[in-house]
């Protein structure tokens, strides 16, 4: 029982629950948003009175496409949000912090083949040039 109170009081699966709990209040409000107000004013400039009540029947079955428009258009508008306040934030600053390290050259070029050889190397594996060995510097 100790171990699944551990489990359950850890700090990633608290953050977790909170960004599902956000994430679903979040879904919810821009469902509302575009079922109440984006789809009736679209519907208005289409001279429709509402998209939720779009359907057309095929052998007595209803196709309610109306409906999902209203979701089509709830999640291009989460996605655009989550992308425009989210995701493109997050990569900015990731590119603001990101550093590249600055890598010791371990090969020279060959003088007389222009390969590549390491430092202390005597000889070319390449052309079998002699060369002087050096400590790790640039020629």
């Amino acid at each position: 029982m100790k171990d699944f109170k551990e489990f359950l009081l850890r700090g990633n699966l608290v953050d977790m629950a909170v960004g599902i709990v956000i994430g679903l209040a979040f879904a919810a409000l821009i469902t509302a948003l575009v079922a109440d107000l984006l789809t009736p004013l679209i519907a208005a400039i289409a001279g429709k009175r509402d998209f939720s009540g779009l359907t057309f029947t095929i052998n007595k079955s209803h196709f309610l496409y109306g409906a999902f428009l209203n979701a089509l258009i709830a999640f291009i508008t989460i996605a655009a949000v989550v992308y425009s306040f989210v995701v493109k934030p997050v990569n900015a600053l990731f590119d603001r912090r990101r550093t590249e390290p600055a890598v010791a050259a371990t090969t020279r070029p060959c003088p007389e083949c222009l390969s590549e050889i390491p430092h202390a190397a005597r000889r070319c594996a390449f052309c079998t040039a002699s060369v002087a060995a050096t400590s790790g510097g640039s020629m």
